[in-house]
């Protein structure tokens, strides 16, 4: 089973992927009603067995899906009151789900991938969902995008 990474290699991940400053910090943990409204990405093993799963409020995954098509802000803030991502946003977010799985594949460990990445609005599995409000192998983390803003970050590990 993988193990957690530490807040800093998140930290490192995002501001390489969005050439921008950074900063982490620890936050409360998931609960239902944030879910609704959030982005919950499913990775799987080359079995398809549920290893992990990772979910972004609709703040950062508008600031940090803005931040890496080189959207500017306001587009960012116009999806957050919309209470949606645009298409272009989901699919900047859903590339953001993809290269999160470096930080989740480990030597000697099987092979991660994501599987799937259900944007706010659509009804993720119960059972994902469940993970991200589950005690355990978890970390919540508040993310702040230098020039855009902060939202919450879960990351939970199948056990």
């Amino acid at each position: 089973m993988s193990t957690l990474p530490a807040p800093k290699a998140i930290k490192d991940l995002f501001e390489d992927m969005l050439g921008r400053g950074v900063t982490v910090g620890i936050t409360d943990p998931a609960v239902a009603e944030s879910l609704r409204k959030a982005v919950v990405a499913l990775y799987v093993d080359n079995s398809r067995k549920l290893t992990a799963v990772v979910g972004f409020d609709l703040h950062l995954a508008s600031f940090a899906g803005a931040a890496i098509g080189l959207i500017p802000v306001g587009g960012a803030e116009a999806s957050i009151e919309d209470g949606e991502l645009t298409p272009m946003l989901s699919d900047n977010v859903r590339e953001i789900c993809n290269i999160l799985t470096g930080l989740l594949n480990q030597q000697d460990l099987p092979h991660l991938k994501l599987y799937e990445a259900y944007m706010p609005g659509e009804a993720a599995p119960a059972d994902a969902t469940s993970r991200l409000l589950a005690l355990g192998a978890r970390l919540d983390l508040k993310v702040d995008i230098a020039g855009y803003g902060s939202g919450r970050f879960w990351l939970s590990l199948a056990g």
